[in-house]
């Protein structure tokens, strides 16, 4: 029995990775692709962020005019968004076909609702963050795993619009955790927590070591 364990653990760390898996997700030659990738979904998410934060438009067209009922932050404007939101998502629960599931209905209803002050600054500098992390190449994977989670509440919530494929490439930053950040601030930052953790682990080893050589005597 615990040969055929042993065995088994040695096939399971062997598992090779494919060649073009590691080109992509861990090869610092493709970085430049995810930061093609990482700007894109940082830009949509800090536009939307900065209009509903400041009141204030970032795309191309209407750059640097005042959104429609300002900022979200101002007399009550993002509760009344977000009620109309989520008052129509639930609309959309009932029939024969409905386009909300019966469980996220019961989210909005109950947690959502009650509580649309807290998601009227959640979500604005939820959104507000993961574009300025995305940007900036700070704590990329984690600001991807973010942006996914709106965008998938998004479509739970039956807003299809550019979530789709927003969600796409944000799982796709995840899997590039890596590299994602390479021409970033991650660059510098995951370099100084590896060589913190090389330091760490050297001095734990040398600990045991001297422990070992103590016990000895």
């Amino acid at each position: 029995m615990q040969i055929f364990q042993r065995i088994r653990s040695q096939a399971i760390s062997q598992v090779p990775v494919l060649p073009t898996t590691k080109l992509l997700f861990f090869d610092t030659r493709f970085a430049w692709l995810w930061l093609i990738v990482r700007l894109y979904v940082g830009y949509q998410w800090l536009s939307s962020g900065v209009a509903k934060v400041a009141g204030y438009s970032l795309s191309p067209g209407t750059f640097g005019q005042r959104m429609q009922g300002g900022s979200w932050l101002v007399g009550g404007h993002g509760e009344k968004a977000l009620q109309g939101f989520f008052t129509h998502s639930l609309s959309l629960s009932g029939g024969p076909n409905p386009v909300i599931q019966s469980w996220y209905a019961a989210f909005l209803q109950h947690i959502a609702l009650p509580g649309v002050g807290v998601f009227s600054y959640l979500i604005p500098f939820g959104e507000l963050f993961v574009g300025l992390g995305l940007i900036l190449g700070l704590f990329t994977g984690v600001a991807a795993i973010f942006g996914a989670l709106m965008n998938m509440n998004y479509l739970l919530a039956g807003s299809i619009s550019i979530n789709p494929i927003l969600f796409l490439l944000e799982i796709f930053l995840i899997l590039a955790w890596r590299i994602c950040g390479f021409y970033g601030v991650d660059r510098f930052l995951l370099t100084r927590l590896r060589n913190t953790q090389t330091r760490l682990s050297t001095s734990t080893a040398q600990v045991i070591t001297d422990e070992a050589l103590v016990a000895r005597e």
